[in-house]
């Protein structure tokens, strides 16, 4: 993969918290012919926007599992993100498996620093508020980000939408510097996680 390659986005999975623009971001991708894929709370919202998407349930052909914590943790989705384009043999094993280039993903995460902030959170409050999921699609994404553009702050919308426009897709040194970004994220999030669980039980 050259430095300067444009990777095209014909796929794309979205699945938000702060749901800021995730909407007009959704039908400018599906507009361009993207299938949008989605979850849960974020599915919802862009139906009640009338934007098309299809679950990730009926993408897998798995049904979410213990009451939601187990969604998005597939190979069809993690093989989607993280098998590289470029290895003959990662395709074609991506081929034998039904697996499929996700090109894009869209997250954010659930508010974990606001939920310990509220007065008398309980520990099982709080680590109810700990993502799996979305974490995992980030690192995913951003590890295989000479293929994947990864987004997790919506500020970033509509710049990544500019670009496909006016390029035809993602370049290499957004894709860097998007990645570069989604593991300050994530290890920001991580440290929050970290740092509440090392204080002494009450």
């Amino acid at each position: 993969m050259t430095t300067n390659a444009v990777i095209a986005i014909r796929a794309a999975i979205l699945s938000v918290y702060d749901k800021t623009g995730i909407t007009g971001f959704a039908q400018a991708l599906f507009e361009r012919h993207v299938l949008i894929l989605s979850t849960g709370g974020t599915g919802k919202a862009l139906a009640e926007a009338g934007v098309s998407y299809q679950e990730v349930s009926a993408y897998t052909g798995s049904p979410e599992m213990l009451q939601g914590r187990v969604k998005t943790l597939h190979p069809r989705i993690h093989g989607g993100l993280l098998f590289k384009r470029e290895d003959p043999a990662q395709a074609a094993e991506a081929e034998k498996y039904g697996i499929h280039p996700i090109d894009l993903v869209a997250v954010n995460l659930y508010p974990f620093e606001a939920t310990i902030a509220k007065p008398g959170v309980t520990l099982e409050e709080a680590t109810e508020n700990i993502d799996i999921g979305g974490p995992a699609m980030i690192r995913a994404a951003a590890k295989n980000f000479q293929s994947v553009t990864v987004v997790t702050d919506p500020a970033d919308y509509s710049a990544v939408l500019d670009e496909i426009r006016q390029v035809g897709g993602i370049t290499f040194a957004t894709r860097h510097r998007l990645a570069a970004k989604a593991f300050q994220y994530t290890s920001k999030y991580d440290q929050a996680i970290a740092a509440f669980l090392a204080k002494p039980l009450p």
